[in-house]
């Protein structure tokens, strides 16, 4: 965003100055955000953690392959062109290498799972690779054999940037936007990978701490030479793998990094690059819960498709893309459930007073002259139309079913509001004009069971206290079937 404005090249130092400043103005997460990590469902999480395994594993491919002129794109399509359109660059050397420490990686990885006493092989295996593979291209010059090594990199740590900030001039517009559209971005792949571990070690995440815990980073990373900070799902994946289980684990790695880049970096000019990359797959590839994936498609269809396009979405478009789509169709599936809630047709269980779902219940049994549904939902301005259509077309296949069985009409409509939380104005003139319209047919509208808030605005309305009258209100389906049924009948003996 900012090198649409300004040159990292021909200005840098005014570029430092503006990625400060965005930095600093990605604290978001002070603004206790922590509601969007609701809308990360289970599938999400799944599909997002399988997309992002796949592309940091295929991101690896450069250092397992040897390839030098590589992609900084982390979409499938990107990557796998560039690893075959640079054929010529692949090194046998580095391939054999990278092989055989994925190959110790694994069995490591494979006996700590298969053992947990043991779990101190998988955690000490990368060290030991790294040490080792160091040691190995030092002593046969493996480097000049095609094998990239890290190289020497600059000692100490960063000064402060505090004075660089940029809170003024013409770049101030660019500096907010893109700290504001940074910002969002971060928080929420931090809180996806967040929320990923929780799963997988079965803890709790407090979204609104997590996303101040970052935001607070972010202010002060702007005055530390830093960009913007968020939970990297890589390294947080070999944390993971290491067995590490508290924020001790950062502090301890805060102080290795610092003590290394004081005092340890020489060490490093001869590690490879293949190793590290070795050492991210083995930490991701774990990720992929494939018989979670398989258990979803059994429980929930429509989750399935939302783990699909999180999944598909990572892989294909970008991390950020494919979460926001995953979570625009689970706010669709939020909305489709609103705007057409559940409605069902009860029927008698033989030789007892407990009504149910006919589909599920296959001995419930209609009761002649009696339609009885049940709302599973709140009914509100969203939903009242549908409602509405519904209900009136079920009395319209009821007295056509009853014309060709030549039974009796429909006399009582009796709706069962138990699983109705909350009603809006929308619903209750829902209920007054169905009263209306059943009473041109002869028949009665009759409510069961309605919660305190819907009693409370049912009992406010003027136009609609008939609907609750005594005769009208019962606290049972089987209550209400046994009066009316009574009622049914003296009408019938005083017309004869």
């Amino acid at each position: 965003m900012l090198k649409q404005e300004v040159s990292p090249t021909n200005d840098p130092l005014l570029f430092l100055q503006l990625a400060f400043s965005s930095t600093f103005f990605a604290s978001l997460g002070l603004l206790r955000l922590g509601f969007i990590i609701d809308f990360l469902s289970k599938a999400t999480l799944i599909g997002f953690m399988a997309g992002a395994a796949i592309i940091v594993s295929l991101q690896q491919l450069k250092s397992l392959l040897g390839i030098t002129h590589f992609t900084k794109q982390m979409e499938l399509v990107p990557v796998l062109s560039s690893v075959f359109h640079n054929t010529n660059e692949w090194s046998w050397q580095t391939v054999l290498m990278g092989f055989c420490f994925l190959v110790f990686l694994l069995l490591a990885r494979h006996v700590s799972m298969k053992k947990p006493k043991l779990f101190w092989v998988s955690a000490g295996a990368p060290l030991v690779s790294v040490i080792l593979s160091t040691v190995l291209v030092f002593a046969f010059k493996a480097q000049r054999h095609g094998i990239s090594v890290i190289g020497k990199l600059q000692e100490g740590l960063n000064p402060p940037s505090w004075n660089m900030l940029h809170f003024h001039g013409s770049y101030l517009g660019l500096v907010v936007k893109t700290g504001l559209v940074t910002g969002i971005i971060s928080l929420t792949e931090g809180i996806a990978v967040g929320r990923t571990f929780a799963a997988l070690k079965n803890y709790q995440v407090d979204g609104n701490k997590e996303m101040m815990a970052i935001g607070l980073m972010n202010v002060i990373g702007s005055a530390t030479s830093c960009y913007v900070t968020t939970g990297a799902f890589s390294r947080s994946a070999v944390n993971h793998n290491a067995g590490a289980k508290t924020a001790v684990s950062n502090i301890i790695m805060s102080v290795t990094v610092m003590v290394t880049l004081l005092f340890l970096m020489p060490l490093f000019q001869y590690t490879p690059n293949v190793v590290l990359g070795a050492i991210i797959v083995t930490a991701v590839i774990g990720l992929i819960d494939i018989p979670a994936a398989c258990q979803i498609w059994k429980i929930d269809k429509f989750d399935f498709v939302v783990m699909l396009c999180a999944f598909f979405g990572v892989i294909l478009v970008s991390v950020q893309d494919g979460l926001a789509i995953a979570v625009g169709i689970s706010i669709f599936k939020i909305l489709l459930q609103v705007t057409r809630p559940k409605t069902v047709v009860l029927g008698n269980i033989p030789g007892t007073d407990i009504f149910r779902n006919l589909h599920h219940y296959k001995e419930a049994m209609r009761i002649p002259g009696f339609l009885i549904l049940s709302i599973e939902a709140p009914i509100n301005f969203a939903n009242t139309t549908y409602l509405k259509e519904r209900i009136l077309r079920w009395i319209d296949e009821y007295e056509t079913e009853e014309d060709t069985k030549r039974q009796s009409s429909i006399h009582f409509l009796i709706l069962d509001l138990s699983a109705v939380s909350s009603i809006d104005t929308s619903g209750v003139s829902l209920l007054k004009d169905l009263k209306k319209a059943l009473e041109n047919t002869g028949a009665e509208l009759v409510l069961v069971n309605p919660g305190g808030e819907v009693l409370e605005k049912l009992q406010r309305a003027d136009d609609v206290r008939d609907v609750m009258s005594p005769d009208a209100l019962y606290l049972t389906v089987g209550e209400a079937v046994a009066a009316l049924s009574s009622t049914m009948k003296g009408r019938s003996s005083n017309h004869v």
